[in-house]
C-alpha cells in the first residue's frame, strides 16, 4: 500500500523553504505526489518507510517532522467520516492532526481551547494516530492547535479535511488530482 508523508517544521514561502512540487520531481523514483503546497505527499511505489524518511532527510533544507501513514489508514478514517452527523456553521474548518507515534497520554475527549468564552479549537475525538477536530478561522488558532502535541505527549502535523481527501483521490486514481 502507499506511504502518506507529512511534513511539519518546513515552510513553503520564507524561512527554511520548501517547494513541494519540485520535492516530488526529485521523489519521482518514488512515485511519489505533492498535494497541495503544505508539505503532502503520496508515496505510490511500495518502498519501506525507512527507504523514503531517508530519501526525504536527504532533500530538506533543514531538520522537520517526517510523520508517515498508510494510505489505508486514511481511506479508513474518511469512510468513518466523523464529520457526517455536524452541522458546520460558515468559517469552521474540519481538520485531522496525525500524531508521529502512539500518544503517551489519553486525554478524554471531546475538549475544547480556549476552555471558557467562544471555543477556536474543539477536538472532537482521536481514532487511533488521527486526531479529529474543528476551529474556527481566527488568528489564535495555531497556537491552540499547537496544543495537540502538549495534550497527547507526541509531536503532531495537521491537516484541513479536504487535504486527506484530495489524498484519498490519488490512492484511489492511482495519479496527481486535477489541477
Amino acid at each position: 500500500m502507499s506511504l502518506v508523508v507529512l511534513l511539519r517544521g518546513v515552510n513553503v514561502g520564507g524561512h527554511r523553504t520548501l517547494r513541494p512540487s519540485v520535492l516530488a520531481e526529485q521523489l519521482s523514483h518514488l512515485d511519489a505526489v505533492s498535494i497541495g503546497a503544505a508539505g503532502t505527499f503520496v508515496i505510490r511505489r511500495k518502498v519501506s518507510r525507512a527507504r523514503v524518511r531517508l530519501e526525504f532527510e536527504r532533500r530538506l533544507p533543514a531538520d522537520a517532522l517526517i510523520v508517515m501513514c498508510e494510505g489505508r489508514e486514511i481511506v479508513r478514517l474518511l469512510a468513518a467520516d466523523p464529520f457526517s452527523n455536524r452541522r458546520l456553521g460558515p468559517g469552521i474548518v474540519r481538520f485531522v492532526s496525525v500524531l508521529s507515534q502512539a500518544p503517551r497520554l489519553t486525554p478524554p475527549t471531546p475538549m475544547r481551547f480556549p476552555a471558557t468564552g467562544q471555543w477556536l479549537v474543539r477536538i472532537l475525538g482521536r481514532q487511533s494516530r488521527f486526531v479529529i477536530g474543528l476551529y474556527r478561522r481566527h488568528m489564535r488558532v495555531i497556537s491552540y492547535l499547537g496544543m495537540v502535541d502538549r495534550v497527547f505527549g507526541v509531536p503532531a502535523t495537521t491537516r484541513n479535511w479536504n487535504t486527506l481527501a484530495a489524498i484519498a483521490r490519488v490512492l484511489d486514481q492511482g495519479r496527481p488530482p486535477h489541477r
